[in-house]
């Protein structure tokens, strides 16, 4: 795999996963989606804020010039499809049976959010493989920065690669 697309994708798993957010915790809130303390505890409307404003951060960090930004509304659609497929599932979460009581619907229902996640999130390659194709260097390096704090449940900053190189992804510890 070329370096290239090797960053390519992780910039879109990055975004992607961010949106989505981090696996299910062993916990539910009291909504009955299961979450990670404070985040469980937001409401809808304060998702659906922090989600406009990390969009919003990432297209104002990229700093996109004139034909770059035709290029962005597909990728922000798909980011909000993203954000909407995550606001689903946590619904679908409270009505699902629970696995102790039906395994194999609860297995079903997991399966299918795997599925509709993995079309979503090629959904999000496909609209910002031209996009990211069209950013230097410095827009590259700031898209992984921003898109960092949408990373889910790792806690922690910088990290280390395989190859030592220092930034986000990774795990120092």
């Amino acid at each position: 795999m070329t370096g290239r697309l090797s960053a390519a994708l992780l910039v879109t798993g990055v975004l992607g996963l961010g949106l989505v957010g981090a696996a299910a915790a062993h916990d539910r809130s009291a909504d009955g989606a299961r979450g990670h303390g404070r985040w469980s505890a937001l409401t809808p409307e304060d998702r659906a804020a922090f989600a406009d404003a990390r969009i919003a951060g990432l297209h104002a960090g990229l700093k996109l010039n004139p034909d770059q930004e035709k290029l962005w509304p597909p990728v922000e659609a798909a980011l909000r499809d993203m954000v909407k497929l995550r606001q689903d599932r946590r619904a679908a979460m409270r009505d699902r049976p629970k696995i102790a009581d039906d395994a194999p619907a609860a297995l079903r229902a997991m399966a299918d959010a795997t599925t509709a996640r993995g079309e979503a999130l090629r959904k999000l390659a496909d609209a910002s493989q031209p996009l990211y194709a069209s950013l230097d260097e410095g827009q590259k390096r700031r898209a992984m920065i921003l898109a960092r704090p949408m990373g889910g449940h790792r806690h922690g900053g910088w990290h280390h690669h395989r190859d030592g190189e220092r930034g986000p992804g990774g795990d120092d510890r």
